[in-house]
């Protein structure tokens, strides 16, 4: 157990240092802070603009912070998740393919369980350290404002869990094409279906419509960004998470076979 543990830590090490090591991670950084900004910008000036309103009359009667401010400025964070995390999974098997690293790795002592893993840890640490970025500005709300910490928790503990479905996603689609392209396009595609596939529900019966919706990634994520925790979405996300972790090892233990 002790050994599983070190080989996962370390492959998750070397996976964050190549991304570090490369532009990747700190435009992706850049790209998430300033895209973030400008909603928390447009957002904070709707809030301040409301609340004058309120306080000298003619604007709404109560105005609350979390839910007129961080609620949808992190259902925005989400949809630029849906963008930015494809560019992150989809060199993670498809780079070591296509300059013939794979063979290496593969051959090592390490299991494909340790490898899958460690590929997958490496990319949630991107992933947490662009969604840290973003907790500045968050700084910020409770710096100068008196806001509810729960929803804050609820709201980026649903963000983490969403990305760690779109990682588990793309790091099987990465693991079964030596193109980086073809990856990232894939990945985005099937994370959109999921994005979106709770507006078919609506031209089908209640059964299937009650099996999409359930499938909708976004619709498991609206609770969160309302600071309710529930279990069943936490069960949603695990399993997803799991479901996806599951046939990357299986591509991964085919690759191995194959070679």
């Amino acid at each position: 157990m002790g050994n599983s543990l070190r080989n996962i830590g370390a492959i998750t090490g070397k996976e964050l240092r190549s991304y570090f090591a490369s532009p990747i991670a700190w435009v992706m950084m850049g790209l998430f802070a300033v895209i973030f900004g400008y909603f928390y910008t447009v957002y904070l000036a709707y809030f301040v603009r409301n609340s004058m309103q309120a306080q000298f009359g003619g604007g709404p009667s109560s105005m609350n912070l979390n839910m007129q401010m961080v609620r949808p400025l992190l259902s925005n964070a989400s949809v630029l998740v849906l963008f930015l995390l494809p560019m992150v999974t989809m060199r993670t098997y498809s780079e070591e393919k296509r300059s013939g690293t794979v063979e290496l790795l593969l051959t090592s002592p390490l299991t494909d369980l340790e490898i899958v893993l460690g590929k997958f840890l490496g990319a949630v640490g991107l992933y947490a350290a662009l969604l840290a970025v973003t907790m500045l500005y968050m700084a910020l709300l409770f710096a100068y404002g008196n806001p509810e910490w729960r929803p804050f928790v609820a709201g980026y503990l649903g963000l983490l869990l969403l990305g760690s479905c779109f990682i588990a996603m793309g790091l099987f689609i990465s693991s079964t094409t030596k193109n980086q392209m073809v990856a990232g396009a894939a990945t985005f595609v099937a994370a959109l279906f999921f994005w979106v596939i709770s507006w078919l529900a609506e031209s089908v019966g209640p059964t299937t419509g009650a099996i999409l919706s359930y499938l909708s990634i976004t619709d498991h994520f609206d609770d969160f960004s309302k600071g309710v925790i529930d279990t069943k979405h936490l069960v949603f996300y695990l399993s997803f998470i799991a479901f996806g972790l599951f046939l990357t090892l299986k591509s991964v233990d085919t690759e191995r076979w194959r070679g």
